[in-house]
């Protein structure tokens, strides 16, 4: 007597991405690469290294920060008050964006972030220290706005 072949189980449907094409971005948890993904994505594998990326629940506000030890781009949960670097370890403080300012260097001109009410920022390429300069007039702005 034949033995009844047991069917093929259903393969899972695949994801298809919302209608309107909207994307978010994640950093790579492995090669540290910026990821593009389809929002509604569970996780995201990457095309370069191969690992699995969770993507952060919806409603998840995130931001992006330049370690200040190895210049990697960082994503984090908006609202955290530091980062800690997964490549070199670095904790990093995380502003939001009311509460920095930027000046040149005065020394090799790169755009410096420091925070409001410094009086001089150092910078991390050239390791020049530069005064701020902060006027009456512009603490009087900040805590008028």
């Amino acid at each position: 007597m034949p033995v009844p072949l047991a069917p093929y189980p259903t393969p899972p449907t695949p994801f298809t991405p919302p209608a309107n094409g909207t994307q978010s971005q994640l950093v790579c948890s492995g090669c540290r690469n910026l990821l593009l993904y389809p929002v509604g994505a569970t996780s995201v594998c990457c095309a370069v290294c191969n690992a699995v990326t969770a993507v952060p629940p919806p409603g998840t506000e995130m931001a992006q920060l330049v370690c200040g030890g190895c210049h990697t781009l960082l994503m984090y949960i908006r609202g955290a008050t530091s980062v800690q670097c997964s490549c070199c370890h670095t904790v990093n403080l995380a502003m939001e964006a009311n509460q920095v300012a930027h000046v040149n260097c005065g020394n090799c001109r790169m755009l410096l972030m420091y925070q409001y009410g410094a009086r001089s920022v150092k910078c991390a390429v050239c390791n020049f220290v530069t005064s701020v300069g902060v006027s009456t007039s512009t603490i009087e702005q900040k805590l008028n706005s």
